[in-house]
């Protein structure tokens, strides 16, 4: 008896999320095939989340007691993006724990309708000194439901 195929995954429409940063490539992101190297694409995800908490105020990198760790990355490639490009990070939350958050982040060449990339990573906070699980600050947390 065999399996069905599994579900394909495709791009996503602008629509689908709530939030979006402007992020430049840059000349060292193509590599030897003309486009953005895939490690680039991890790198981006964690810009469009770490600067969206600062900018809100709820993540302090420097001061705040309790941090994000990543725990988990996926990410799904449609279509090629290369330096000189503007990408646009589009942001939401799927799941909302009591210590972890799942982060969805879509790519879009600008001005595309449909992501390029797709993927996620989970934070799980911890406090900074014993790198032990802790509570979602209430701040963040009431910021994440508005993006879920």
């Amino acid at each position: 008896m065999s399996n069905p195929p599994p579900e394909r995954i495709a791009p996503e429409p602008r629509s689908a999320y709530p939030v979006f940063r402007s992020i430049g490539t840059r000349w060292m992101d193509n590599d030897a095939y003309g486009h953005v190297n895939n490690v680039v694409y991890y790198s981006w995800f964690d810009t469009a989340v770490n600067a969206y908490l600062i900018e809100q105020g709820v993540l302090d990198i420097h001061q705040g007691a309790a941090i994000g760790l990543v725990v988990e990355t996926q990410c799904n490639y449609f279509s090629p993006l290369a330096f000189p490009q503007t990408v646009e990070a589009g942001l939401r939350v799927a799941r909302l724990g009591h210590t972890s958050v799942r982060y969805e982040v879509a790519l879009y060449a600008q001005g595309h309708e449909l992501c390029a990339a797709r993927g996620h990573f989970v934070h799980v906070y911890v406090d900074r000194q014993s790198r032990q699980p802790v509570s979602l600050p209430p701040a963040l947390k009431h910021l994440l439901e508005t993006l879920r």
